[in-house]
């Protein structure tokens, strides 16, 4: 027969021993022998079983530690109600798990009815054994099961340890270590941000729109108590991840809530995760920084700072791109929403391209679609260079973008130089489109398909570095910019291109949270008030009050009313210029994190 064991688990990460209940106790078959019968305490069937003791005494409770099966013939019991209500209520009192009576020497019937009466009262399972057993084979049984039981339990943690340790040695994506995390648990898990924004999941089989939908409401009322917890009401194992004092993000896996608490395996599963994909963000990174370093050109050198400035002259020298002397100009060239430029001009009544944590890949068209597109983009972007007739370092900075280091004889030749490397890049790209089918044109203009950012020219390629890392910033805050601009700069980002490009920073994620997580807590829980659009529309409308209540289609008393219960909620005094601006901040880099 097989037997499904239950588990305790602590929060704060501690290991608790895995213990058979009572209800599963009573279906070994050395008890199953002794024709049990359930007296009394039903609700305590689920009670673990930490060990069983043989008493034949009445005042055994002070001998007790709490979680024993306590098994007994009764014949040193109190003879008066009186006694036995004391002996029911010393057991409950230090926690034992259950009291087996087994008839025939003292009670022959049954036990008494007061001494099922009080443990009824106090939910402690009371069950009689009809027909006489061995206790000794009741005991062996018993500690037999929770022997092997910590086996499985041990084995299973050792191949948790086994998996997560070749996950971390590999260098694992999050994608992978997730699809692992869900086969070993068997339940759906989801990475998120602080912000509550879904980074990657595995729905384990089950239906992944279910799964995520209203996700950032939903998880904001999850709110375990503890680094590492469960949360009864939501059933959600939790997790915190970060490494070096810095948390990013949450890890969470559905415990289904038929269940009992999750076994103890699933929090070091869950935790081994999370140290995983903490573990694989700092190695990414730094491997990075090395992969750049052997494999990366002059141009990612300069970025990165992994050669001197006078080596990387040198060698641009040599190969007849001369940087000493010359007025140095940043440009990053990357496509637009990570998607191929076609689908820009794709009919309305298509699937939109997938969305931040559910975007479209380009699996669809081949594992060497994104690489590929890379390197069009890269040639592309060298020969606009030579047919603007320009001098520059080119180079893919990542996997989506390319840079250049424009070398002009002089300032005054900047504006004139980034119009011409623009113009050609257009021309370049258009004779290359395929032809498109006339159902469906492919709109190949650089607002549809592509983003040209420059940064600020430098006069020496010491400085090279900030103009290339500007044009990065740039082209990252200008990818879903509505205006068609040849060539974006700093001045056309503003506040919300700047804050755009730190939506993933865990420092702006937590002064968002910090600003508005009260509020957007307290929307999660009534979402008819949606309280958050109050306060942006008063806030869009420069604090004027009648505005606001227009913008936001209420009445003059009930805006009124919905700001004072913001400024309650929040502890804030919306009258306050200082704690308006922070708020409005706090509403733009919300928009932006949630931002495909």
């Amino acid at each position: 027969m097989t037997v499904r064991l239950s588990a305790t688990v602590v929060t704060q990460g501690s290991v608790s021993p895995v213990f058979p209940t009572v209800r599963e106790v009573l279906d070994l078959v050395p008890v199953r022998h002794g024709a049990p019968r359930l007296v009394a305490g039903n609700a305590g069937l689920d009670r673990p079983v930490r060990w069983v003791h043989i008493a034949e005494v009445p005042d055994i409770a002070t001998l007790l530690g709490g979680g024993e099966l306590v098994l007994t013939t009764g014949i040193g019991l109190p003879g008066d109600d009186a006694g036995l209500r004391e002996f029911i209520g010393a057991l409950a009192d230090v926690g034992v798990s259950g009291l087996v009576v087994e008839l025939g020497r003292r009670y022959v019937s049954g036990v008494p009815r007061v001494m099922a009466a009080a443990a009824e009262r106090r939910g402690l399972p009371l069950i009689e054994l009809r027909r006489g057993t061995p206790f000794v084979r009741i005991t062996e049984a018993v500690h037999a099961l929770i022997v092997d039981a910590q086996l499985t339990e041990l084995r299973a943690t050792e191949e948790i340890h086994q998996r997560f340790t070749e996950l971390s040695v590999e260098g694992a994506e999050p994608a992978e270590v997730l699809r692992q995390a869900a086969e070993l648990a068997g339940c759906p898990i989801v990475l998120e941000n602080l912000s509550r924004q879904v980074l990657a999941y595995d729905p384990a089989g089950e239906n992944a729109q279910l799964l995520l939908d209203g996700w950032e409401r939903h998880s904001r009322q999850i709110r375990p108590a503890g680094r590492t917890a469960y949360d009864p009401d939501s059933g959600w194992l939790v997790t915190t991840v970060g490494a070096r004092g810095q948390d990013w993000g949450r890890l969470l896996l559905r415990w289904p809530a038929t269940e009992s608490t999750p076994p103890t395996r699933l929090t070091i599963l869950i935790e081994r995760a999370a140290s995983t994909l903490a573990l694989g963000r700092l190695i990414r990174r730094d491997a990075e920084g090395l992969e750049r370093q052997i494999h990366r050109t002059l141009l990612t050198a300069l970025i990165d700072h992994t050669r001197p400035v006078d080596e990387v002259a040198l060698r641009a020298k040599a190969l007849g791109v001369v940087l000493d002397r010359r007025h140095l100009v940043g440009v990053v060239v990357r496509h637009r929403a990570d998607e191929p430029a076609g689908d820009a001009g794709a009919p309305d009544d298509e699937p939109a391209p997938a969305r931040r944590g559910q975007r479209r890949d380009t699996d669809a068209e081949g594992p060497e679609a994104g690489p590929a597109r890379l390197r069009d983009l890269a040639e592309a972007v060298s020969q606009a260079v030579r047919d603007a007739k320009l001098t520059a370092l080119t180079s893919p900075l990542d996997d989506q973008a390319v840079g250049a280091l424009l070398a002009l004889p002089d300032p005054a030749a900047e504006e004139k130089a980034l119009s011409a490397f623009a113009a050609a890049l257009r021309r370049v790209r258009l004779d290359a489109a395929p032809a498109a089918p006339a159902a469906r044109p492919v709109d190949v203009s650089p607002r549809a398909a592509i983003v040209v950012a420059a940064g600020s020219g430098v006069g020496s390629l010491r400085e090279a570095r900030r103009s290339l890392i500007e044009a990065r910033q740039v082209a990252e805050a200008a990818r879903r910019d509505p205006r068609d601009l040849p060539c974006y700069r700093l001045p056309h980002v503003g506040l919300a291109g700047l804050l755009h490009l730190l939506r993933d920073e865990p420092r702006l994620q937590t002064f968002v949270e910090r600003e508005l997580g009260p509020l957007l807590a307290y929307d999660a829980q009534h979402p008819r008030e949606q309280l958050l659009g109050t306060l942006r529309a008063y806030l869009e409308q420069g604090r004027n009050k009648s505005a606001g209540a227009a913008a936001a289609h209420l009445s003059r008393p009930a805006f009124y009313e919905r700001l004072a219960r913001i400024g309650r909620v929040l502890d804030a005094d919306l009258d306050s210029v200082d704690r308006c601006l922070s708020l409005h901040v706090a509403l733009l880099a919300l928009d932006a994190i949630r931002t495909p």
